[in-house]
């Protein structure tokens, strides 16, 4: 067993948990600590998105009494059949844009150059997107959306195919710019990405099983373990902070770290491997 590969695992599980849920990126930061610690082959992108479902067992739990009773409700509550059915209609045009487009998205567009520049431009878009919160939002809870709501939500969620956009951020900003209250958005940011990331998860599995072995169980659990605490951790933190803060720092933060990147690519002080 290779004790560093297992430190490096729970630090990139960390990253994953801290930031799938905030709208930074995960998949940039992913990319970006992958680069720093060297872990960067192709085994190590099928992990990035496995461990994903680490971070969703976090969600799961958090919204486990919402999540309960809609399963329940599904045979006879309308209530809890057109919730389900918003959460379908905005999980599938990520799933064809995926299927259609991923593989090329993948190997074009996955590098520190391509996160560094959407952490730039995403950050502008939250500012403005905040700027425009504050006028009063048509929709206050995730049933009071219309399935023309999450079918609009599921196309900007297609934008988090490009690295560094991020799937939580284009989900809960591109909520509130279509009018969902703030929390609501982030509620239904939630909601979404139990099917999107396991869905993603274990088709990046199945897809690229032949790389995978026994050897590798170790360093998959302990990247999921890593994911879960941290997700969380931070789930529990973001519900109580969007109550009464917006999101301009971290759209600062994304506008600074992304210049710091390109800075240090630019001047040779990092070497970011692609």
């Amino acid at each position: 067993m290779d004790l560093m590969l297992l430190i490096k695992a729970a630090i990139m599980g960390v990253v994953e948990g801290l930031t799938e849920f905030l709208p930074i990126s995960s998949t940039g930061h992913l990319i970006l600590a992958g680069s720093l610690l060297g872990f960067v082959d192709a085994k190590a992108k099928v992990f990035e998105i496995a461990i994903q479902t680490g971070a969703i067992l976090a969600v799961i739990i958090v919204y486990w009494q919402r999540l309960r009773e809609t399963l329940l409700g599904l045979p006879s509550q309308r209530q809890a059949q057109r919730f389900a059915l918003n959460v379908l209609i905005a999980f599938i045009p990520a799933v064809m844009l995926g299927l259609l487009f991923g593989k090329a998205i993948k190997a074009n567009l996955f590098t520190p150059t391509v996160v560094a520049t959407t952490f730039i431009v995403g950050g502008f878009i939250i500012l403005w997107a905040e700027r425009r919160a504050q006028q009063t939002a048509r929709i206050q809870s995730v049933d009071d959306m219309t399935p023309w709501d999450a079918l609009k939500l599921g196309l900007v969620q297609c934008l988090a195919l490009v690295p560094g956009t991020s799937r939580s951020g284009a989900t809960i900003i591109g909520g509130m710019l279509l009018g969902l209250s703030r929390k609501t958005a982030t509620d239904f940011s939630f909601y979404l990405a139990i099917p999107t990331l396991i869905g993603a998860g274990v088709y990046s599995l199945y897809k690229e099983r032949a790389l995978l072995s026994v050897d590798d169980v170790p360093m998959f659990a302990v990247g999921l373990l890593f994911a879960f605490l941290s997700a969380w951790l931070c789930i529990r933190w973001l519900l109580r902070y969007v109550a009464s803060h917006s999101f301009v720092p971290f759209a600062w933060y994304r506008i600074a770290f992304g210049a710091l990147i390109l800075l240090t690519a630019h001047m040779g002080w990092v070497h970011w491997a692609e």
